[in-house]
């Protein structure tokens, strides 16, 4: 048969030909993505419950799901996280699972779950991995000057229904997501002299605007010959015809909403403030499906980005712009990873000819360098993978082994060559002599390749990408040696040309290795200065041991946690003062901080959003060598505002970004929540002693229970004397403080997906220097008590030392 092949020259260049055609074919076919995609083994299910405590989200919705969820076949572990809010719960499971099932089952307990309180939203369940990260951020700002004086706030709902669902309809973006601003909502904003004056309450409004604001079908009727369908509109199409509704009659005095409460357009309250360099900002993320082409959604999202801003977004005097993309990095480093590999073959070139000793050898010799790396997308092509970071380096690695079966395949033929034998004859005798030998150290490599895909975890899911490339190129330079070297032997002159120097550096070789194992002594003293030699460089130049390599990238992550009870006021504070700090260096001469002009790196941009419970700040800088310097300087700056717990660490493009595989995880469990907080505390602290600068993060961010809490106790005879149950109690005190979404209202149009019951004699979203002040009808009905504590353990501790704390500016108050 190898006579054969080798006689066929002709046939094996074509089929080598098509070969590689289909390889070339399959290498632009493969998706680009940076890391291999990796099995979703964490589903997380969020429940918001608008303005309810930690205790409430625990005990109406927490308890309640865990219940069913526990059940589900497989479930490996569950975290439950109850804020202020919103109710989080993580579900995580083994690697081998079906995840459609696996929703479903998810889905169908939640099912199960009898009632939820009113107010809260329906369960979303999101099922994701770290390599399905959002990998694209845009932000939508006023356009330079703000020509049209738009309130960013109020643009969400715009956004949403014109700049997203246009991303959304992006080929292989599988979602994207909104951050910033708030929705629209109609606001009623009563009056509680104008209601205690006309003897309303605020159940009777929210009771009259839920009956009023509906539509009914009233099926259809027929005259003639044809036939009607019959509507009964209820529904409110503006806030002008809510102001009209009837709320009450007495005798023929007819009493209207805008007698006791004024009506707008408003949107929610704003939880979350966002800006890049000084501009403020709504930001948009997006997902792409998994096992798609990075660099092919990127082109068709640009494209779909510059028409929204010329059909959309400039006419409403708004622009969206990219923030930073993760796919710059993804091209930075395969383009690295291509050079790397290029390098490699120019220098097993040059090795390979200065063995060898002729040009012809060495050309039929590397031309399986890039058969073999084509084969090798072939392979990954076949096996569903991706071409990535990590599946190129496999490619680069096989490289020099792809030459080991063409030299020994080219020197034996040489051999049968000096022995008399001519081109053809040589070149069958000795391709038979070794293709045992060539077979069996192909298999034998691959064999140590091959366990790696059988691997589960994030290490074999994450490094198969590196055994499917070499097996695929190994098994590739098997055939070519036994097949196209011999054809190229048989129909070219591959015989070396004398080399005098060669020659003598053969020699010298030679004699070198004779004098080794001329004697005993110094064969036993080779032996045992290798072996030494080989001790020596394993332990003192083997790298620290690390889980999986960090694959760091060049920007920034700083979270700046607060202590419980904060609002946004005060971060906003912080957040402005870090703002005016940062911005003189937005778009600097990088020499400037290396020659010691300055104290921060130039940066190219960087992204700060503020909530309740801390800041972020997102940043790369202009020379991503000054990365490291910018997280120290950061980190100390971080340090300089009291009460406030910092953590800065880098970008990973294989783990998260909060410390990555270099992170140690402390779980602390126990029988009493502040028991777990105190030793949470000590082990923060006794961390900061023993390591050298080391960067904690805690979840919760907080390592504190001092969240200021005032708690109602109603007088329930009182409330009963009154005609008030548990409900209206609730809902009057929500109403006469933050306000309270009217529920089972019927939207008719996006704003009207709540109507928000509010007082109206102070601004929406402002606070009281004495929150007392606001429960003053509930007082005057004396249905109710109000009393100032710190919500502890899950429960409520009077404290009558610390009520000033319940104003203003709460300090940091140790449970312990």
């Amino acid at each position: 048969m190898l006579e054969k092949i080798v006689q066929r020259g002709t046939l094996v260049t074509v089929a080598t030909l098509i070969v590689c055609v289909l390889g070339i074919m399959a290498a632009f076919r493969i998706p680009v993505q940076m890391i291999p995609d990796l099995e979703v083994r964490t589903v997380t299910v969020q429940t918001r419950w608008p303005g309810a405590t930690p205790q409430d989200i625990e005990k109406e919705i927490i308890i309640e799901q865990e219940e069913y969820l526990r059940s589900i076949p497989s479930l490996e572990r569950i975290i439950s996280q109850a804020s202020s809010g919103e109710a989080r719960i993580e579900l995580e499971f083994p690697y081998d699972i079906d995840l459609n099932e696996t929703l479903i089952r998810i889905n169908n307990a939640l099912s199960q779950v009898p009632s939820y309180p009113e107010d809260v939203d329906q369960p979303r369940v999101r099922a994701s991995s770290f390599s399905a990260n959002a990998f694209m951020f845009f932000r939508v700002s006023p356009l330079p000057g703000n020509p049209r004086e738009l309130n960013m706030d109020m643009m969400r709902d715009f956004i949403d229904d014109n700049v997203k669902s246009r991303l959304d309809s992006v080929t292989d973006v599988s979602d994207v997501r909104l951050g910033g601003g708030a929705e629209k909502q109609i606001q009623i904003l009563f009056d509680p002299a104008a209601l205690a004056e006309r003897k309303i309450s605020l159940t009777d409004v929210r009771r009259a605007v839920a009956e009023r604001n509906r539509d009914t079908s009233g099926g259809e009727i027929e005259s003639g010959k044809r036939r009607y369908l019959l509507r009964t509109i209820g529904r409110f199409d503006n806030p002008e015809d809510l102001k009209d509704l009837i709320i009450a009659r007495r005798g023929d005095n007819i009493i209207r909403l805008e007698d006791v409460a004024d009506v707008r357009l408003d949107h929610f309250e704003i939880y979350t403030r966002a800006y890049v360099n000084d501009r403020p900002i709504i930001f948009l993320s997006i997902r792409r499906e998994a096992g798609s082409n990075v660099i092919a959604i990127k082109e068709e999202v640009m494209k779909e980005i510059e028409a929204i801003n010329r059909e959309v977004l400039n006419p409403a005097g708004m622009e969206i712009e990219r923030t930073a993309d993760d796919v710059t990095y993804v091209e930075a480093s395969i383009r690295n990873v291509w050079t790397n590999l290029g390098i490699g073959a120019v220098l097993a070139t040059l090795v390979m000819f200065l063995f060898l000793r002729s040009a012809k050898a060495t050309v039929v010799g590397v031309i399986g360098v890039p058969i073999c790396t084509i084969a090798a997308f072939i392979g990954l092509m076949l096996a569903g993978r991706t071409v990535n970071v990590i599946s190129l380096a496999g490619v680069a690695f096989a490289i020099g082994m792809t030459l080991d079966n063409t030299i020994v395949v080219l020197e034996s033929i040489d051999l049968e060559r000096r022995r008399g034998l001519g081109r053809l004859k040589g070149a069958i005798e000795g391709v038979r002599k070794v293709w045992p030998a060539v077979l069996a150290s192909t298999l034998t490599t691959v064999m140590v390749f091959l366990p790696i895909i059988f691997i589960q975890e994030e290490a074999g899911q994450l490094y198969s990408d590196i055994a499917i490339a070499v097996s695929a190129s190994i098994l590739a330079s098997m055939i070519v040696a036994i097949t196209v070297v011999p054809t190229a032997a048989a129909h070219f002159d591959l015989t070396p040309q004398d080399n005098e120097a060669v020659d003598r550096a053969d020699g010298a070789i030679v004699k070198g290795v004779s004098w080794l194992v001329a004697g005993p002594m110094r064969r036993l003293f080779c032996i045992l200065g290798m072996a030494g030699a080989s001790a020596a460089i394993i332990l003192l130049l083997t790298p620290p041991a690390e889980y999986l390599p960090e694959g760091e990238e060049p920007k920034m992550f700083a979270r700046l946690n607060a202590p419980p009870g904060y609002n946004l006021e005060t971060i906003e504070e912080i957040g402005k003062d870090l703002q005016d700090w940062l911005l003189p260096f937005v778009e600097d001469d990088p020499e400037r901080f290396h020659n010691g002009e300055t104290e921060v790196p130039a940066l190219k941009y960087f992204f700060l959003m503020m909530e309740a419970d801390g800041l972020r700040i997102i940043a790369e800088t202009v020379d991503s060598g000054d990365i490291d310097n910018l997280m120290k300087i950061i980190g100390e700056r971080y340090k300089t505002y009291p009460g406030m717990q910092p953590f800065v660490s880098r970008g990973s493009i294989i783990t998260s970004n909060d410390g990555g595989t270099r992170s140690v995880s402390l779980d602390i469990s126990g029988p009493r929540l502040d028991d777990v907080y105190r030793a949470a505390a000590t082990a923060y602290r006794r961390a900061n002693e023993i390591f050298d600068g080391p960067r904690i993060q805690a979840d919760p961010s907080t390592l504190s229970l001092s969240q200021p809490l005032l708690e109602v106790r109603p007088k329930w005879d009182r409330a009963a004397e009154l005609g008030m149950n548990a409900d209206d109690v609730g809902f009057t005190v929500a109403a006469l403080t933050d306000g309270t979404v009217c529920r089972g209202v019927l939207p008719r149009r996006r704003e009207d997906r709540h109507l928000f019951l509010q007082q109206g004699f102070r601004a929406r979203g402002a606070r009281q220097s004495r929150p007392d002040a606001d429960l003053y009808a509930a007082r005057d009905h004396r249905a109710a008590v109000v009393r100032r504590g710190y919500q502890r353990d899950g429960g409520y501790e009077h404290d009558p030392a610390h009520r000033c704390q319940a104003y203003g500016d709460p300090q940091h108050h140790p449970a312990g």
